[in-house]
């Protein structure tokens, strides 16, 4: 498993998929889903993001600044306030222009809209960015070892796993563009729909 899924298992417990589940009128099992295609989205399109010099150093100044892994501490009562939260300016910055499609795709493959998807990711992407920022801290990461360390997690989120969470990003580029995000719509649709 990778540090960054570490860190947030030991974070996210059934306790945080109930409370976002209550939070949007969402059937736990519903939210659970979301969050396995969420978090490994998220890592991969971070690791992407960071690959060049000028990304990896935005990412280190952004993690330095408001990222230190304290939003871990107490993860239900940050979901208690998320939505003063800073996940759609984190969303904004590593999903870009696709961030609609994503989450229009992961809602209709969970069975959502596409907006109740989106706040679940705006509720995870703060939670992600201060499992990076923790780790970072930790290993005393300046913006190149933050990208070396990214590019690993990327690839360990995507070794063959029996679960959603551990395949989905091995298979979201598979037209091999270096993007992540833009094969997510028939990946996603036929990984939830089967399980």
């Amino acid at each position: 498993m990778s540090a960054l899924l570490e860190i947030l298992a030991g974070s996210l417990g059934r306790g945080a998929v109930d409370q976002i589940s209550a939070k949007l009128g969402l059937n736990p099992n519903t939210t659970g889903r979301i969050v396995q295609a969420a978090i490994p989205l998220l890592v991969g399109a971070l690791a992407r993001n960071s690959s060049s010099d000028s990304g990896a150093t935005a990412l280190q100044s952004a993690l330095s600044k408001d990222h230190d892994g304290s939003v871990l501490e107490d993860v239900l009562g940050f979901l208690g306030s998320s939505q003063q939260g800073p996940g759609a300016g984190i969303l904004r910055h590593v999903l870009g222009d696709q961030r609609s499609d994503v989450q229009s795709t992961i809602g209709s493959a969970a069975g959502v809209d596409g907006a109740q998807a989106g706040q679940v990711l705006e509720m995870l992407a703060p939670l992600v960015m201060g499992a990076l920022g923790k780790k970072s801290a930790q290993e005393g990461l300046d913006a190149g070892g933050l990208s070396q360390f990214l590019q690993g997690e990327a690839k360990a989120v995507q070794q063959p796993q029996p679960d959603l969470m551990g395949s989905l990003l091995g298979m979201l580029d598979q037209n091999k563009d270096g993007n992540v995000v833009d094969d997510v719509g028939s990946l996603l649709g036929k990984l939830l729909n089967n399980r």
